[in-house]
């Protein structure tokens, strides 16, 4: 097990928890989960037999078909046509920051559970995978102790590199063999025309955006010479930080923001914008408010 490097607040499932009617409501609502489909699969409502073959599951076969016939036949169910969400979690340098509180990648780990966790609770598959300049794919799963692993990856998850959301989703589009839940969960601070191509790519799926800054980026609170440093190229910048600085700063990172909400209206997609100073179930609940 990797070494613990990241907080992972657990106490924010067992808030989730003390929401479950509420939530139970939203999620039906926004996650089209457990539909039943008239192909043959497993299930619950048994459909039909047909005889044994090497490598059937022992638990299907029908005991009491075999000692009226004395041949062994395995039962079919109606398929039921589960949710899977495919999160992604952005594990770059630059998520690392602050030094101390809260780091982006601990409050976007923690919102990536929290989707994980209500779709363990529908029974549903899910899975998290990290990516920065390459991608570190893990294949959908069920169940709670999934879950409780995941956590322990992620927080002994080692973030380096910088972000290259265009080809990490490009590798990532060819696991998805159906309509999906996708949730990428990012700064977003890069390329518009790679965050575009992104959400361009998943449009065939229920696809959420969710972008995760530190306060100090989103407001700028410094005047005077300062000293900025990139964390995801170890690049330094001195600047002085007049009001106009700071002004053209703010402006632009609007307008970068509202340029990912527009692509994202434009595809069907759905874009949340938070810092991790808003508290996380907070956050959380604004995605089901608005609908997913």
């Amino acid at each position: 097990m990797a070494d613990k490097k990241h907080k992972i607040d657990i106490e924010f499932l067992r808030q989730l928890d003390r929401y479950n009617m509420y939530i139970r409501k939203r999620v039906s609502t926004v996650y089209a989960g457990n539909r039943p489909s008239t192909r043959i699969g497993k299930g619950i409502d048994t459909v039909g037999y047909r005889e044994y073959y090497k490598g059937d599951e022992m638990k299907d076969i029908d005991w009491k078909v075999y000692s009226r016939t004395e041949k062994l036949y395995v039962r079919q169910f109606e398929e039921e046509k589960t949710l899977t969400a495919h999160i992604l979690l952005d594990a770059s340098k630059s998520m690392d920051y602050p030094a101390q509180g809260t780091t982006k990648f601990e409050y976007a780990a923690m919102f990536a559970v929290g989707v994980a966790y209500l779709v363990s609770r529908k029974n549903d598959k899910y899975s998290i995978s990290t990516f920065n300049d390459n991608i570190d794919i893990h294949q959908p799963r069920r169940g709670i102790k999934n879950l409780l692993s995941t956590i322990s990856y992620l927080a002994g998850q080692e973030l380096s590199g910088v972000t290259d959301i265009d080809i990490c989703t490009h590798k990532y589009e060819k696991l998805i063999k159906s309509r999906s839940l996708v949730v990428i969960i990012s700064d977003f601070l890069e390329d518009i025309r790679h965050i575009e191509s992104t959400v361009l790519r998943f449009s065939g799926n229920d696809l959420m955006l969710v972008q995760i800054l530190d306060p100090f980026e989103k407001h700028l609170p410094v005047k005077g010479d300062s000293l900025f440093y990139d964390m995801e190229t170890g690049m330094q910048m001195k600047s002085f930080l007049s009001d106009s600085f700071r002004k053209n700063y703010k402006k632009e990172l609007e307008d970068h923001i509202a340029h990912i909400d527009h692509i994202c209206k434009k595809s069907g997609a759905k874009f949340y914008s938070f810092t991790t100073d808003v508290p996380i179930l907070e956050s959380f609940l604004t995605t089901l408010e608005r609908g997913g």
